[in-house]
C-alpha cells in the first residue's frame, strides 16, 4: 500500500462531538484533507507544540520524548495504518543504533509526538481514499493551526483591552488552557499590529 504524506493544518473544535477536537491533516503537495476527532488533552498537546509553548512543567508527550531522547530512542515516522468504525489507528516507527521498531499508538498521541520530534506523518492512500475530503478551495479555506473561529466566547477577544488580554492570557496559561491561550496570543499580535499602523 502507497503511504501518502500529511501535515496538520487546522485544529479546531469538533462540529460534531461535544468537548472535542478536530484535528485537520492536508494532503503535503494535494488538496484532501483528512479530519481526525481528538479529546480535549490531546488537542492541547498539539497546540503547546505546534505553538512553540513551554509549559512550566513537561506534559505527558514532553515527558515521552525526553524520555526516549534520553535513552537514544528516536521517531523517524508516524502513520495512520488502519481504520475501523470510524476509529484510526497508527502506528509510531522508532529506531534505536541497533533496531528499528513499530509501536502501536492512538493517533492523537502519534500526532502530538510527532510535532515534537519533527518527524514525517503517513498515511496509507485507502484510508484517505475511505476518510479523506477532497477541497479544491483547501488553501483558502483552512489556515496553519487555526483554532475556535466559531466560538462566540473567542470571538468576544476582539471587544478586549490590551492589558486585559494579557491578564486574561497570564490566567488561562496558569490553569494550562493552551489551545485558548493560542487565541487570545494571536488577538494581542493582532493588536500589537494595529497600534504599528
Amino acid at each position: 500500500m502507497q503511504k501518502i504524506e500529511l501535515e496538520i493544518v487546522a485544529l479546531s473544535h469538533s462540529i460534531t462531538q461535544s468537548n472535542s477536537y478536530a484535528v485537520i491533516l492536508g494532503e503535503v503537495n494535494g488538496l484532501r484533507r483528512l479530519p481526525i476527532v481528538i479529546g480535549g488533552f490531546e488537542a492541547q498537546a498539539i497546540a503547546v507544540a505546534l505553538e512553540n509553548m513551554h509549559p512550566s512543567r513537561p506534559l505527558t508527550h514532553d515527558l515521552m520524548k525526553n524520555f526516549m531522547t534520553a535513552f537514544d530512542i528516536q521517531l523517524q515516522e508516524v502513520y495512520i495504518c488502519d481504520l475501523q468504525e470510524g476509529i484510526f489507528y497508527s502506528k509510531l516507527v522508532c529506531f534505536t543504533a541497533n533496531d528499528t521498531i513499530e509501536i502501536d499508538s492512538r493517533t492523537s498521541d502519534a500526532l502530538a509526538l510527532a510535532v515534537r520530534f519533527g518527524c514525517p506523518i503517513y498515511v496509507y492512500d485507502n484510508i484517505l481514499e475511505q476518510a479523506g475530503l477532497a477541497n479544491e478551495n483547501a488553501e483558502k479555506t483552512i489556515t496553519p493551526t487555526s483554532t475556535v473561529a466559531n466560538n462566540p466566547i473567542e470571538n468576544d477577544l476582539s471587544k478586549l483591552t490590551l492589558p486585559e488580554l494579557n491578564k486574561l492570557l497570564q490566567e488561562v496559561l496558569e490553569q494550562e488552557d493552551y489551545i485558548r491561550a493560542i487565541d487570545i496570543r494571536d488577538e494581542i499580535n493582532k493588536k500589537n499590529a494595529q497600534k504599528k499602523s
